[in-house]
């Protein structure tokens, strides 16, 4: 399956893989946003809607208004989404599909993901997140493979399996969701609540961020580095699942029965993902700059544009994501800030890349500067999301490995 297919509506782009600039507006569509829109992009609304609707129909019992409230406000998020980003289109479709199978094979019986073929092998939460960690790391090689031998074979494999890989993580998050009602009202919860379950959300974000940027840019180069830092977190999951059990669905903590769970980690994660994003996309600027596979990179102003581009969108959403924790913070604790280790790096975090498009916006930071910035973010960032977990303890320490 190609869902890269799907984009044949959206106006034809300049190769920038060859010509190595950054991409240009079509000046010759001069058509409002609303007069681009086809019955296909309608159908797609519409879709969106009625499933809107069926989940309502369907779960409402297990819902507060904030739940409602939250999934109301997604359709009219990923009704935009698929507008601009044709792919994303296909890719809703499919995961609402095999989510409603597997839902549908279960039977309300969760003894079947021991018997039943398809969601053995498939379509349980487990399997599907399985697939998606192999797929990842296959894919990871792939790009590899394409940039080292210049074949537009192995980088077009390669973003095919990532697509894949996405299919499959989302849905076993969905499953997984459907399956912590299974096994009680009260254990019930989204799946975005310990390392196991947010390291799954990272994997997706961060690659469904470089699919955005694969296809926005025309090139495929630059998955070999972004996939590296994915598959080191495929590696974390999957020695986490073997060594702690970390697969297994457990009722949420006091301190996380909560809805402003359900929209401050998603924000957060965007943060991380698209930091890391940035942080590996100046893994590859050095290795232009240096001359190493030189030819076979996007130019330094794309990749640049590329690290900006990440940076000012992971910056926006971990934003809101810190504003949103507070808020949390004060309905659980009382109080919006209580210098905890997790909430002092966040701020660490924020005052980085804060800094970074200041020093970007204001002085026009660009660069070998500008890249060693965004890789040493990495560190702090992954300090903040796995270190503070592992070495400090405090009011967010439900969180250790």
């Amino acid at each position: 399956m190609d869902l890269t297919q799907t984009s044949s509506h959206s106006p034809a782009k300049p190769e920038r893989s060859t010509s190595g600039s950054v991409p240009e507006v079509d000046a010759f569509d001069d058509r409002s946003f609303w007069r681009k829109l086809t019955a296909i992009d309608w159908l797609f609304a519409l879709a969106m809607v009625a499933g809107a609707g069926f989940a309502l129909n369907r779960y409402h019992p297990y819902m507060d208004v904030y739940d409602m409230a939250v999934l109301i406000g997604a359709v009219p998020t990923f009704v935009v989404l698929g507008w601009r980003w044709k792919p994303v289109r296909l890719l809703i479709a499919v995961i609402a599909v095999l989510a409603l199978l597997s839902i549908q094979l279960y039977q309300h019986d969760l003894a079947r993901a021991d018997t039943n073929f398809f969601l053995k092998y498939f379509l349980s939460s487990q399997s599907a997140i399985l697939w998606m960690n192999a797929l990842l790391i296959f894919a990871t090689l792939f790009y590899w493979i394409g940039l080292v031998t210049r074949s537009a074979t192995g980088g077009a494999i390669a973003s095919r399996m990532t697509w894949v890989a996405v299919l499959f993580g989302f849905t076993g998050m969905m499953v997984r969701w459907y399956e912590s009602y299974m096994i009680g009202s009260d254990v019930g919860h989204i799946p975005i609540s310990n390392l196991y379950e947010v390291f799954v959300l990272f994997c997706l974000i961060t690659s469904l961020f470089y699919l955005y940027y694969e296809q926005y840019y025309s090139t495929r180069q630059m998955g070999a580095f972004v996939l590296l830092v994915i598959s080191a977190a495929v590696g974390f999951l999957m020695w986490y699942s073997v060594a702690r059990d970390a697969q297994q669905i457990q009722p949420l903590v006091p301190a996380l029965q909560s809805w402003w769970m359900k929209i401050h980690v998603p924000a957060n994660f965007i943060g991380y993902g698209s930091f890391a994003l940035s942080a590996m996309v100046s893994v590859a600027y050095f290795a232009k700059q240096r001359g190493f596979l030189a030819y076979r990179l996007p130019s330094l102003e794309v990749l640049d544009d590329v690290m900006y581009k990440s940076i000012a969108v992971g910056f926006a959403f971990f934003t809101i994501a810190t504003i949103l924790g507070a808020l949390w913070a004060a309905e659980a604790w009382g109080g919006y800030w209580s210098w905890d280790p997790k909430e002092t790096w966040a701020l660490i975090v924020w005052l980085n890349y804060a800094a970074w498009l200041h020093m970007r916006l204001m002085k026009g930071l660009r660069g070998a500067a500008s890249a060693w910035w965004a890789l040493t973010g990495l560190v702090v960032t992954t300090f903040a999301f796995l270190g503070v977990n592992m070495f400090l303890s405090g009011l967010h320490s439900y969180g250790k490995l």
